[in-house]
């Protein structure tokens, strides 16, 4: 029986997907086999945490680099948003547009969340650290974007040296 989204967890296997990038290419967990990869799901293009976010994993990018890990941020705005933020904030790493919501419903980060007491359905901050075969070896959930890329970078360094 396939686990629900909820339940995925450290040691599952990722699971796979095909979605338009920024850049009108295509972003393909299997292609990207091989290497590890940094899959961190946020809400949305351009508004504070999620900009702050982006930053910061751009600013480590070299970093991660030197490690040959792929980062790939995603969220449910349009390919042409993504262009966008891209621009405006110099990123250097691929944004995934997953509008129709099977990669968020698929790694279990679309959830019910509150504002001001009003629930609505929105994207969980979450990062996925998944292996060079494609297993997931590192999970961060209701993520606080200070200190986050320098944290998943030390998780990846210690993947890469065990």
């Amino acid at each position: 029986m396939a686990k629900t989204p909820a339940e995925l967890k450290e040691g599952d296997k990722a699971p796979v997907f095909t979605i338009p990038a920024d850049d009108g290419s295509e972003i393909s967990l299997p292609k990207l086999k091989g290497k590890p990869v940094v899959l961190y799901f946020y809400p949305k293009d351009d508004t504070p945490g999620c900009t702050a976010e982006a930053c910061s994993f751009r600013d480590n990018l070299p970093k991660f680099g030197k490690i040959e890990a792929e980062v790939i941020g995603i969220s449910r705005d349009s390919v042409a948003s993504h262009q966008k933020f891209k621009k405006k904030h110099d990123l250097n790493f691929k944004l995934g547009s997953d509008n129709c919501g099977e990669v968020t419903e698929a790694y279990g980060v679309w959830v019910e969340k509150s504002m001001y007491g009003r629930k609505y359905m929105g994207i969980e901050r979450a990062t996925f650290l998944i292996d060079a075969k494609g297993v997931i070896r590192h999970i961060w959930r209701k993520v606080k974007v200070p200190g986050h890329s320098e944290e998943v970078l030390k998780a990846l360094k210690e993947l890469k040296a065990g």
